[in-house]
């Protein structure tokens, strides 16, 4: 028991030997990078790009399936008075016009994806950059980004809020802490 008791002992005092003094102690800082480029001018543009793009898929699939709605109800009200092949070129006609929804339909979404891809990369990497730059200045060994969920516990005592800073940096006005509503 005694000898356990002195190797602990002896354990602790090697390691304070190691712990960082406060002199020598890395200084950390954190931001929420969702909540900074939200705050970008940036990224309104290409939010509001990005709306208009999704909105011209949209009208072109609303088109598209508007007309497939009527060829449908025309089958309907006059299949009865077709004769076979008549309906069969319809029915083809209706099959050709739903694969064709259905494949612009999911070209729309690829498109969408990348056309927010292409929008939004050089604003997040404004916002690295102006975050890089300021922590920098800062002389932060290490910045947290509070939004990628890894955090579970902050001493924002002892830590650098970068938010105001990179605000500063990206010349977004101290004021703004709403994101633009754009409709």
């Amino acid at each position: 028991m005694k000898k356990t008791f002195m190797f602990l002992v002896a354990a602790v005092i090697a390691g304070a030997a190691f712990m960082p003094t406060k002199a020598s102690a890395q200084k950390l800082g954190h931001i929420n990078s969702q909540e900074i480029v939200a705050l970008m001018p940036e990224r309104d543009d290409a939010i509001t790009k990005l709306q208009a793009f999704g909105k011209e898929l949209t009208e072109t699939l609303t088109s598209m399936q508007n007309d497939y709605q009527t060829k449908v109800k025309e089958y309907n009200d006059k299949a009865s008075t077709w004769n076979e092949s008549i309906k069969k070129a319809k029915e083809d006609e209706l099959n050709s016009l739903y694969q064709r929804i259905n494949q612009f339909q999911n070209q729309a979404e690829q498109d969408f994806s990348a056309r927010q891809e292409t929008l939004m990369t050089p604003v997040m990497k404004k916002a690295q950059e102006a975050i890089d730059k300021v922590a920098k200045a800062q002389g932060l060994a290490y910045v947290i980004d509070l939004a990628s969920g890894a955090v579970i516990y902050i001493d924002e005592a002892n830590t650098v809020n970068l938010l105001p800073l990179v605000k500063a940096e990206l010349g977004i006005p101290a004021s703004k802490t709403q994101p633009t509503q754009i409709q």
